[in-house]
């Protein structure tokens, strides 16, 4: 199998570095690596560098910073032709309890205080996103009287709504419990050709379920709905109902895209909370008549391959490198096999947005 080489740069001062991926001899790594070279590659399709680098709890990308790119993309929207208005104002105090309120179980330390987030808020954000785009089946009513500048704004409630999550739940359990802080690298481009995932490619979801693991490399989630385990854990495993069910999407499609973990690992053999909650996971899902071991559900994460920790950091221990990563979260090349393509540009510049629009056109 050939490898793929990842090259960051730190973009203030122009070093690089670089780590590789081995990617597993399975029928999914074989055609995610085939559609990376020929769909991404080959076309130089444009790599989203403002949905990138999630949960790393300092980053300049910080809560004021995304609540006011939130407030400026729902201006466009509000003053669009839609007909369509965002009520919402967004603000950290606002999708984050503040430091006045108490956080569960928490509360007998404050400085636990304030690092919690406010999933009802959170859920009315995505809910515009979803009513707005509609599905790769079933696009929106409002699609076709977009510009792209509003797509574009319709688009990026979705992204930063998914940030804000991950960063709040990093900068908690930066301050809970550092093991569990959750960095990871979400690799997508604009207008990537989907493919349809086969049953032996959806063989992957038993291999590995919801096992995530450090420097492991999986499938992106390159379709737009909730899933059935986001539904559980989000909104406290309701009684599916048909309107609750209109809203979930089991994932049938694979691109040329790739997520990397770079947190510490949460497995099922070897992390007791987390096999109590998939074991509760599926007992939710027999109660709601579904079978957790229908692959057609796409219940888990399809695993495609791991870096190569060692060769590329010279450790193992998380911790270690994600000070190593810290410096370089920008992604400036790929390379697999003989293809490459080579991103010299940074979600800071000032022509970065017109940029997007020009590769979504």
């Amino acid at each position: 199998m050939k490898s793929v080489k990842i090259v960051l740069r730190n973009y203030k001062t122009g070093a690089t570095r670089d780590y590789n991926i081995i990617p597993h001899d399975t029928a999914i790594s074989h055609d995610w690596i085939a559609a990376l070279e020929q769909d991404v590659l080959q076309k130089n399709l444009h790599l989203d560098k403002n949905f990138c680098f999630h949960g790393f709890p300092n980053t300049q990308r910080n809560l004021k910073f995304l609540c006011n790119e939130l407030n400026r993309h729902v201006y466009t929207i509000n003053q669009s032709d839609l007909d369509y208005t965002i009520e919402e104002w967004f603000a950290p105090d606002v999708v984050r309890f503040g430091s006045e309120y108490p956080v569960g179980r928490l509360t007998d330390n404050p400085v636990y205080k304030g690092l919690q987030l406010k999933h009802d808020v959170m859920n009315v954000l995505h809910n515009h996103f979803e009513v707005l785009e509609g599905t790769v089946e079933n696009p929106s009513k409002y699609i076709k009287d977009m510009t792209v500048q509003v797509r574009y704004a319709v688009r990026q409630l979705n992204l930063i709504c998914h940030e804000i999550e991950t960063l709040v739940m990093s900068q908690r359990k930066a301050v809970q419990d550092p093991h569990w802080v959750r960095p990871s690298q979400i690799t997508q481009f604009n207008r990537t050709p989907r493919h349809l995932l086969t049953d032996e490619h959806r063989q992957g979801f038993i291999d590995n379920c919801y096992d995530r693991e450090l420097g492991g490399v999986y499938m992106h989630w390159c379709q737009i709905g909730k899933t059935l385990m986001e539904v559980y854990r989000d909104e406290g495993a309701p009684e599916l109902t048909d309107t609750v069910c209109e809203a979930i999407t089991h994932l049938k499609y694979y691109s040329g895209e790739f997520d990397v973990e770079w947190g510490n690992d949460v497995t099922f053999a070897k992390s007791p909370w987390h096999q109590a909650d998939v074991i509760n996971f599926n007992m939710w899902l027999v109660e709601n008549n579904f079978n957790p071991f229908d692959t057609s559900l796409s219940s888990g994460y399809l695993k495609l391959g791991d870096v190569d920790l060692l060769n590329s950091f010279g450790t193992t221990d998380a911790q270690e490198i994600w000070k190593q990563l810290g410096d370089y979260l920008d992604i400036v090349r790929i390379e697999c096999g003989t293809y490459s393509a080579t991103y010299d540009y940074h979600w800071s510049d000032s022509d970065h947005e017109q940029r997007q629009l020009e590769s979504l056109r």
